[in-house]
C-alpha cells in the first residue's frame, strides 16, 4: 500500500509548481534579457538550504554557457563581496526574503553596480522591492506537516533556476556543438568532438598485402596486426580491396587447401569502404552499423587517395560513444 505521508508531500509539491507556472510574467522576461546581455559574471546568493540550491543553479548556468558562480552570504559579508564587479548580475535567493544576511550585503552590492534579482516566495519582502528586479515563486505554504522544513520552496526555486538557465540559453543561441565544448569528458563531448584521426591505427600498424601475395602471408599478416582484417594495395600502392579472417575461413571451406595457393587478388572485396580522418568518430561507428562491417579504412581529408589509418568497431567503442 502506497504510503500516504509520501502520495500527500508529493501533491503539494506539484502543487507547488503549477503555482510557479502562474507566477512567470514579464519580470521573468525581462531578468532572461538581464542576465542573457551581461557582459559579467552570475553570481547567485544564498544561504541555508536556499545556497543549496543556488549553488546547483549557478552550476546550472555555466554547464550551459553563461559564466556562474555560488557565493555564501555569509562570506560575502566578510570578504568575499570582492568577487563581484559592476557588469556583473548578482541573483539573491531567500524564500522569506527577509534574510538579514542577504539584506546586509545587498546595499554594498548596488554600491559595487551590479545588478540585482531577488527571488522568494514573499513579493512584499524587503529583499523583493530593494533588488532591480524580482521573481516569485509562487509559493506560500511548505509541504511538510509542520509547513517549516524547506521542500515545495526549494523545489520551485530549483525548477525556476532551471527554466531562466535555458530560457538565456535559448536567447543566447547556445547549441549542441557549445555545450560539447564544455563537456569534453562526458559522452555527448565525445560524440560531437571526436575524430577519426584521435584514434585510427596509422603507419605500421596499418595491415596492408600486395594483390599478389598468397593467401597463407595475407592470414599471417592478418594475425600480425590482430585487427581481423588487411588491405590489399596494387601496384602503385593504391587501395583495391580488403580481406577479412572470414574471408579466409569461408574460402577454405569451399576450395580447402587449394585457397591458400591462390592471391590475394581472388579472395579480396573490391572496393572497400573508407572516411575521411577529420569525420566524427560516431559517424564512423554509424556508417559501419549500416553496411554491417567492423573497419573502415581512413583517407587524408584532403586527398581521398591518401590512405592514412584504419579503425576498428571495437576502437569506437572503447571510446565510450
Amino acid at each position: 500500500m502506497p504510503n500516504k505521508s509520501a502520495i500527500k508531500l508529493i501533491t503539494a509539491e506539484i502543487s507547488a509548481l503549477e503555482s510557479l507556472l502562474e507566477t512567470i510574467d514579464e519580470s521573468f522576461d525581462h531578468t532572461t534579457g538581464l542576465i542573457a546581455s551581461c557582459s559579467g559574471k552570475i553570481i547567485v546568493v544564498g544561504i541555508g538550504k536556499s545556497g543549496h540550491v543556488g549553488n546547483k543553479m549557478a552550476a546550472t548556468f555555466a554547464s550551459l554557457g553563461t559564466p556562474a558562480f555560488f557565493l555564501h552570504a555569509g562570506d560575502a559579508a566578510h570578504g568575499d563581496l570582492g568577487m563581484i564587479a559592476n557588469e556583473d548580475v548578482c541573483i539573491l535567493i531567500s524564500y522569506s526574503g527577509q534574510s538579514d544576511e542577504l539584506l546586509d550585503i545587498l546595499q554594498p552590492i548596488r554600491r559595487i553596480g551590479a545588478d540585482t534579482v531577488a527571488i522568494t516566495g514573499n513579493p512584499d519582502s524587503a529583499l523583493a522591492k530593494q533588488c532591480d528586479f524580482h521573481l516569485d515563486i509562487g509559493v506560500r505554504s511548505e509541504a511538510d506537516p509542520l509547513g517549516l522544513a524547506p521542500t515545495s520552496s526549494s523545489t520551485a526555486t530549483l525548477v525556476l533556476g532551471d527554466a531562466l538557465a535555458i530560457a538565456v540559453m535559448e536567447t543566447r543561441g547556445f547549441k549542441e556543438e557549445d555545450f560539447a565544448v564544455l563537456h569534453p569528458g562526458g559522452v555527448l563531448g565525445k560524440k560531437l568532438l571526436l575524430t577519426v584521426d584521435q584514434i585510427f591505427h596509422k603507419d605500421d600498424e596499418i595491415p596492408l598485402i600486395d594483390k599478389d601475395i598468397k593467401i597463407q602471408e595475407a592470414l599471417l599478416t592478418i594475425s600480425e596486426k590482430g585487427l581481423g582484417f588487411t588491405g590489399v594495395v596494387n601496384d602503385t600502392g593504391s587501395l583495391i580491396g580488403i580481406i577479412t579472417d572470414g574471408d579466409i575461413r569461408r574460402g577454405f571451406e569451399k576450395g580447402g587447401q587449394e585457397l591458400f595457393n591462390m592471391t590475394a587478388e581472388y579472395l579480396m572485396t573490391d572496393s572497400p569502404k573508407s572516411i575521411p580522418a577529420n569525420i566524427l568518430a560516431i559517424k564512423a561507428l554509424e556508417i559501419m552499423e549500416e553496411h554491417s562491417i567492423t573497419s573502415l579504412f581512413v583517407h587524408e581529408t584532403e586527398d581521398p587517395d591518401k590512405l592514412c589509418g584504419v579503425v576498428h568497431i571495437h576502437d569506437l567503442l572503447n571510446t565510450g560513444i
